[in-house]
């Protein structure tokens, strides 16, 4: 899941002039003006990219007008008079940083790539000032020293605490010194992780291996060649095309017979910004691991783990470190046979050699086929996207009496963006979703949910969000629609959990609102969603062949059953292997000079069942915690995985489709963003603290 998070805590309807002294035009200038759109939703047809510098430099100036204002004020500090306005303003600030960032990451080019080079670090000033700013703090730890005295709502005191907590954190306690260093490092790191993250989808789309013999093509199902067929065409090249978008990379090494081929694959994946080019990023990530370290030792802690986890559920990096440990523990030796198992089910198979990286997708997923009689290309044909899509609509109904109208009267940043109205049971609107599937030179890679608008509810003023799903899927062919993998279903899953929580949120305040929540708590509603992937209740709602609408069979149904859990503890020790290389980077006490590649092997060395390879390396592609925002995060995947377990089990015992079980976790879960303690949350949903036990169980890993 990726969710813009820009640092802004105040913006103002103020009149102002960009720093050139000249007023911006706002009858030109659409981000300038109220959005006078359906729902007030982003005119993307009318924004322009030269629209975007003139924009951020008055909207920064008016915001920095409407601070002054703020802090002038005589009266006592209260909660209507400081943190409210920190809460609402025009928010046309925040509204254009979400525009520009959401678009730098789903349809982006040179020119926008190169302007967030400069707007980064803008908006990471702007917001370094505001919360360095002594008098604003003066007020808001006012409030926050007021808070056990004052009359105040459960969500009005975390409001209070998280902005608190924001100007401690970014130095406001700090020496005059310290202020200016930590102000600098964070607007280096606003640099440094843009231009890691494009770095990172240059070289996805410089590479491209062209095919002109079919014979090497061999084992590779239809959809796979005609998706490479066409790509070629699109190249104006003969014969077929395959990249390192994944719907081209995964089948490729999943299905392709030529292990020569499969190679060339794997290690043009895996050495990505590792060429030692302009486009390496090795000292990127030392740059960025130093500068963070020293940000967290400016604040007092050790590293920057300590300083990141205070704020997570985790809370240590001790305590997360002994979570890792106890999931490999209990991993690791079913990792070791599943191992051994496809080893000798290659050797069987004529392999006459030990198996490396690129070829355990090939033969694991032989030999899943052979024990369980069940391969993707038996499945594709019953996942038509389109269908899928109307299976997960049917489920939110089910679940929280959701429907979806498909609307063409907003606008749209790209024509294959789909765009809905979502509403209540009782017909109310509910929010705006943007839907957008498939793989594109301008779209960074993998899948996440984000947000255009935020849900609050400031003095009555009901705002409802605009949420964006964005994926990678298998794109049609022109003989095939979209077809999804068994994987990409429960990525779709996965990413619609995310914009249920923005969707159904019903909070007061936009800091606390959807998504706004710990880390290791985000992908609690992502994951939980994921679970009814397997279940025959579900997919016989929608599941239908493609070709002659039959139904899935209830037999295919019980092989995706029975091989839900193939190889679950290989694919836990490669989970837990990021993040341990994720924690790795991030509990160093002292400035980074080694070898990346070196650091890393042995970061991941307790999960390895294969060999290093010369030239791969994970670190200078490893986007989520180098450009995103996981670092020191990456455990949370495996973390919510424990609390989707145990949350899934509340639905198992009672029916899936129970309404008092949903209602109970729309209400405490998905309706409370982060107003509240996640763990106290999600006990007033379950009645009691996760255990590891329901996540073990369900992986067979006990």
């Amino acid at each position: 899941m990726k969710k813009l998070i820009v640092a802004l805590a105040i913006t103002t309807g103020l009149s102002a002039c960009n720093k050139t002294g000249k007023m911006e035009d706002q009858n030109t200038n659409p981000l300038l003006s109220e959005f006078t759109t359906p729902h007030k939703t982003a005119p993307f047809d009318k924004i322009k990219t030269e629209h975007y510098l003139p924009a951020f430099k008055q909207l920064i100036a008016e915001a920095e007008a409407k601070i002054d204002e703020l802090t002038a004020q005589k009266e006592a500090p209260t909660f209507e008079n400081t943190i409210v306005p920190m809460e609402v303003g025009d928010e046309k600030l925040g509204r254009a940083s979400s525009v520009f960032f959401n678009l730098n990451s789903a349809n982006t080019n040179d020119e926008m790539q190169q302007l967030a080079q400069e707007l980064s670090p803008m908006l990471t000033e702007f917001s370094s000032k505001m919360l360095m700013n002594a008098k604003l703090f003066e007020r808001v730890k006012a409030v926050y020293n007021d808070l056990e005295k004052g009359n105040y709502t459960p969500e009005q005191k975390m409001v209070v605490t998280k902005h608190y907590k924001a100007f401690v954190r970014n130095g406001a306690n700090l020496k005059d010194a310290d202020k200016k260093r930590f102000a600098a490092i964070k607007s280096e790191l606003s640099k440094l992780t843009i231009q890691f993250s494009n770095n990172v989808l240059a070289e996805t789309n410089a590479f491209f291996m062209h095919v002109e013999d079919e014979k090497e093509l061999a084992g590779l199902p239809e959809f796979a060649k005609q998706a490479a067929a066409q790509e070629a065409k699109k190249r104006e090249l003969k014969g077929w095309v395959f990249t390192l978008q994944y719907p081209s990379f995964g089948p490729f090494m999943k299905f392709a017979e030529n292990r020569a081929l499969r190679e060339k694959m794997y290690r043009a994946y895996t050495s990505r910004a590792n060429h030692n080019d302009d486009k390496d990023n090795k000292e990127l990530v030392r740059k960025i691991a130093n500068l963070r370290l020293e940000l967290a030792q400016i604040m007092g802690a050790k590293s920057y783990a300590e300083y990141v986890l205070t704020e997570r559920m985790a809370e240590t990096p001790k305590r997360v470190n002994d979570f890792i440990s106890q999931l490999h523990t209990a991993s690791r030796p079913f990792a070791m046979k599943e191992y051994a198992a496809v080893q000798a089910y290659a050797k069987k198979n004529g392999a006459n050699f030990e198996i490396q990286r690129w070829d355990w997708s090939f033969y694991a997923d032989k030999l899943k086929e052979e024990k369980y009689g069940i391969n993707d290309e038996m499945i594709k044909p019953y996942f038509e996207l389109n269908k899928v899509k109307e299976g997960i609509f049917e489920l939110t109904k089910r679940l929280y009496g959701l429907t979806f109208k498909s609307v063409d009267n907003i606008a749209k940043y790209h024509e294959e963006v789909q765009t809905y109205e979502v509403y209540e049971a009782n017909g109310d609107f509910l929010s705006v979703l943007y839907m957008d599937f498939f793989p594109r030179e301008s779209k960074q890679g993998g899948a996440w949910m984000t947000d255009y608008r935020s849900q609050s509810n400031v003095a009555g003023k009901s705002v409802r969000p605009h949420i964006s799903v964005v994926c990678n899927f298998t794109k049609p062919t022109e003989t095939t629609p979209s077809l999804l993998t068994f994987d990409e279903v429960t990525t779709f899953l996965h990413e619609f959990g995310h914009a249920l929580h923005g969707m159904l949120s019903k909070c007061v305040y936009p800091t606390v609102s959807g998504t706004s929540v710990y880390r290791d708590f985000v992908e609690l509603p992502s994951q939980v969603l994921e679970n009814w992937a397997t279940q025959k209740e579900w997919l016989d709602l929608f599941a239908v062949h493609y070709k002659t609408g039959e139904k899935i069979p209830a037999s295919l149904i019980q092989k995706i059953i029975d091989a839900e859990n193939f190889n679950a503890g290989y694919l836990s020790e490669r989970q837990l292997s990021f993040g341990m290389l994720d924690m790795a980077w991030h509990t160093i006490e002292q400035p980074f000079t080694d070898d990346v590649t070196e650091f890393e092997e042995k970061a991941m060395s307790k999960t390895e069942l294969f060999d290093p390879i010369k030239g791969s390396a994970m670190s200078p592609a490893f986007s989520h915690i180098f450009a995103g925002g996981y670092a020191a995060g990456y455990y949370g995947y495996k973390w919510a995985e424990v609390l989707d377990a145990d949350a899934f089990a509340a639905f198992k015992e009672n029916g899936i489709y129970d309404k008092a079980t949903a209602d109970k976790f729309r209400t405490n879960i998905l309706e409370k963003g982060g107003s509240e303690h996640p763990m106290k949350l999600y006990v007033q949903f379950r009645g009691q603290e996760p255990t590891v036990d329901a996540l073990l169980d369900r992986s067979g890993l006990k």
